[in-house]
């Protein structure tokens, strides 16, 4: 669902998007309004991020940034890395997880149809965002660890 959402986002920014084999070592290029996703990920949760991490270049990217050994480049990559996180794990996906009976970080992860990976990179961007920990409507979530707190009236 996460990913046919994404794909509909794309499509209503006019990118193009395709799935072609690619080296395993990349798994998404974006440049100008086309994405390209490498077919050999089989995991729908992993195309997500994907997906999410290669719109985040969209909004966020200019000009060619494949060599990772510039500064700026790789501030580029963390900025879009960043805007994917945000787009897919929010403190009100946090909450709701906790009220559904989310107990574990796959679960979480699954419920989110995201990556492990990709869920502790977001937790650690909400930190880095937050700090240790934040409030919102009766809730208090924390970040390491992560944990949800109900506070009642």
């Amino acid at each position: 669902m996460v990913y046919e959402k994404l794909l509909n986002e794309a499509y209503q920014n006019d990118i193009d998007i395709y799935e072609k084999k690619m080296p395993p070592k990349i798994k998404g290029l974006y440049a100008d309004n086309v994405i390209w996703i490498n077919n050999t990920i089989n995991e729908t949760n992993e195309k997500s991020c994907v997906l999410a991490e290669e719109l985040g270049h969209h909004h966020t990217s200019s000009g060619d940034i494949l060599n990772q050994s510039h500064l700026e480049n790789r501030k580029q990559e963390k900025q879009a890395r960043k805007w994917a996180h945000t787009k897919l794990i929010t403190l009100s996906s946090i909450i709701d997880a906790y009220n559904d009976g989310v107990s574990s970080r796959f679960e979480f992860a699954e419920y989110l149809n995201v990556t492990e990976e990709f869920l502790l990179e977001g937790i650690g961007s909400l930190k880095e965002q937050h700090g240790v920990c934040t409030t919102i409507n009766n809730y208090t979530i924390f970040f390491d660890p992560l944990a949800v707190l109900e506070m009642f009236e």
